[in-house]
């Protein structure tokens, strides 16, 4: 009993998410259990030995430091006391789609969703405030006592974040680093063993975020900087600044194989190939005059560059005759008898550039181009299926037109300034991501990151899911946003996004229509076109915990042991009607998150509980039993005692000291209580 009561604390009856710091020990712990003393504390002594074991003092050494680092560090572990609750209004489709758009302060969500979605993200991208020295509305300052967040130190009013920052503060450069720093310790627990992040940044601050990066992800797994030339900008300083930068980090390098992708205007020639192939009945001559007209009239303005060269034709498809020859002494000196004539064929002057085997291999799979008797060299063919792309670290796209293209989709409106291209996003996310994959994107702005995966799915089948947080930042009076009716940028995420499915709805409803007409005409209409899944989202707010007790202050006059038999009697007091005072789905929504189920959970009622209403939760992953009345009767205890391999939440408040004796030895750690 001592040790219980040793053992118990404030936040172990509160209803916050993951405390990072304490798993951090944890592990640490269980790493290096020497490193620790009896009463279970840290050595700092026992770390000085393996730092420096010698005793010298070191007082010059090489790192990063800035004003605050230590205490963002420390404040990107500390567990949220917030939940997030469903805005099934604002959603679209939701029982079609997983994607989910977030709004609300982006450092409480990342914490929220790091025990739910902890290694799961395969790619984070993330546009964050550029620094100039204006406004600046992330403070992390979010605290539940007496008032919500928001409501605290002017920085919401009426819901909408109102903060700003000025360069004359003095510590601007460490206010973003500190607001940069805690939000990406925690993004990187969400990302898989093979994920990557992208920043795209400008020259504020690119050069603190390459460092900062380095100690947050590690200096061995950068993968790049990509240069985005954008269009001009006429600014007053002696160079006119054209472009920004995309800093791509790995998790782990040693999860990560070459990026490579088939070549876009390959695909080009590809499809004119099959064109042809069905228009001239297979007629390889034919098909390789034609298509070669075509290749030169599109070569003329440049538009397949690196891939005009295949334009050869056989029944095997489209291809290039490589050069054998080594370029210089070394190469490979072997016969090669010429299949017609039997002879020997002409060798290069430095030997081939491939060995005898590779050749072998070639001529088994008909890729060798022979002449027509052995005084010609032999080359192997280059199919046009095996032409690669990598992603490379310059990339051009006008963003004039990008803003165009916003603007064109409400009707007319220029409701965001500088959005990111989805044309970049799109050709970045083909070299990373698989067709099931989760993208994330905490700074999610008007919303281009879920437009760019939804325009994937379309044109490949794809089913990529998206996250996209949002805080409520106020749009000022005076824009076309807010004459238009969006008051804070949040609403431009989730309604661009709306949008953006709507007019692929239209599209495709107007593509049936013109099917089924065809249809009348007597085509056949393939079974597939009808069936595939609406793209949609799920939206959901950042709100103050649905427990009262997050409210509860500690007595600093009072021991531990009395700190927490006043917080048993204020949740007593103040959570007695806890659910007929609040929504059920919210308050299950926030039990199953701080439980690590992700927000794409499913409920079922199980009927052999007829005493209480109890719900069959699972995310695919997880599952769980979970009852949410204010009573737990003994008929379904016992219930428990004959399923003893199920795992069972209910609220603390529920059950008596015998029933939760028995809960606890029918079903140990799989049983909890909140």
């Amino acid at each position: 009993m001592k040790e219980k009561i040793t053992m118990e604390n404030i936040q172990d009856l509160m209803p916050n998410s993951s405390d990072g710091n304490k798993e951090r020990r944890e592990t640490l712990k269980k790493l290096f259990p020497d490193l620790f003393t009896n009463e279970g504390d840290i050595s700092i002594s026992e770390i000085m030995k393996i730092l420096n074991y010698a005793g010298v003092s070191e007082t010059e050494r090489y790192e990063f430091r800035w004003f605050g680092k230590s205490n963002a560090k420390r404040n990107a572990f500390t567990p949220s006391n917030a939940t997030l609750i469903y805005d099934e209004k604002r959603s679209v489709n939701p029982a079609e789609s997983e994607n989910l758009i977030i709004e609300g302060e982006n450092l409480e969500v990342l914490k929220l969703l790091s025990g739910s979605y902890r290694e799961k993200i395969k790619c984070i991208y993330i546009d964050p405030p550029y620094n100039t020295g204006k406004d600046f509305v992330y403070s992390d300052n979010y605290t539940q006592d007496k008032k919500a967040y928001w409501e605290e130190n002017g920085m919401f009013r009426n819901g909408l974040k109102v903060d700003t920052h000025t360069e004359a503060s003095g510590r601007y450069h460490s206010e973003w680093l500190n607001m940069m720093y805690s939000r990406l310790l925690v993004a990187r627990q969400l990302l898989k063993e093979d994920g990557v992040i992208f920043i795209s940044i400008d020259d504020n601050e690119v050069h603190h975020l390459r460092k900062l990066c380095d100690e947050v992800f590690g200096e061995d797994n950068f993968a790049g900087q990509i240069v985005w030339q954008t269009a001009t900008d006429n600014n007053p300083t002696q160079i006119a600044i054209e472009h920004e930068y995309v800093l791509c980090y790995l998790k782990d390098y040693n999860f990560h194989d070459t990026w490579e992708v088939p070549s876009e205007k390959g695909k080009i020639i590809q499809e004119k190939y099959e064109e042809l192939k069905a228009k001239l009945n297979n007629d390889i001559e034919r098909i390789q005059i034609e298509l070669r007209k075509w290749i030169r009239k599109q070569t003329n303005g440049d538009d397949l560059s690196g891939v005009s060269h295949y334009s050869y034709v056989d029944r095997q498809g489209v291809f290039y005759p490589g050069n054998s020859a080594n370029t210089k002494p070394g190469g490979y000196m072997f016969d090669i008898i010429h299949p017609t004539t039997n002879k020997v064929c002409a060798k290069p002057e430095y030997g081939y550039r491939f060995t005898y085997e590779t050749f072998s291999e070639a001529d088994k799979r008909g890729d060798v181009q022979w002449g027509k008797d052995e005084d010609t060299i032999p080359k192997i063919k280059k199919r046009l299926d095996t032409v690669m792309q990598k992603l490379k670290s310059y990339y051009y796209e006008d963003n004039r037109a990008t803003t165009g293209d916003l603007k064109k989709l409400f009707d007319g409106n220029k409701v965001f300034n500088n959005p990111k291209s989805v044309n970049f996003l799109k050709h970045a996310l083909r070299f990373i991501i698989s067709e099931e994959d989760i993208i994330l994107d905490f700074f999610a702005g008007s919303g281009t990151t879920g437009q760019a995966v939804t325009e994937l799915n379309q044109q490949d089948g794809g089913s990529r899911k998206y996250i996209l947080i949002q805080i409520p930042e106020a749009i000022a009076e005076e824009t076309e946003a807010r004459k238009a009716g969006y008051k804070k940028i949040s609403d431009i995420t989730i309604e661009r996004n709306k949008r953006v499915i709507q007019n692929m709805q239209k599209s495709a409803g107007e593509e049936k229509h013109q099917r089924l007409s065809a249809k009348s005409a007597g085509d056949i209409l393939s079974p597939a076109d009808d069936t595939a899944a609406s793209p949609g989202f799920k939206v959901f707010k950042l709100v103050k915990s649905n427990f009262p007790r997050v409210e509860f202050a500690p007595d600093p006059e009072k021991t531990n042991e009395e700190n927490i038999a006043s917080l048993k009697k204020y949740i007593a007091e103040k959570e007695a009607q806890l659910v007929s005072a609040f929504n059920r789905d919210e308050l299950l929504t926030e039990i199953l998150l701080k439980n690590n189920f992700t927000l794409n959970y499913k409920t079922e009622r199980q009927d052999r509980f007829p005493h209480n209403e109890i719900l069959h939760a699972t995310d695919g992953e997880k599952e769980t039993l979970i009852c949410l009345d204010v009573t737990i009767a003994t008929e379904t205890v016992e219930n428990f005692k004959k399923h003893t391999n199920e795992r069972f939440i209910c609220l603390g408040r529920a059950i008596d000291t015998t029933k939760k004796y028995n809960l606890k030895r029918y079903l140990g750690d799989k049983f909890s209580t909140f």
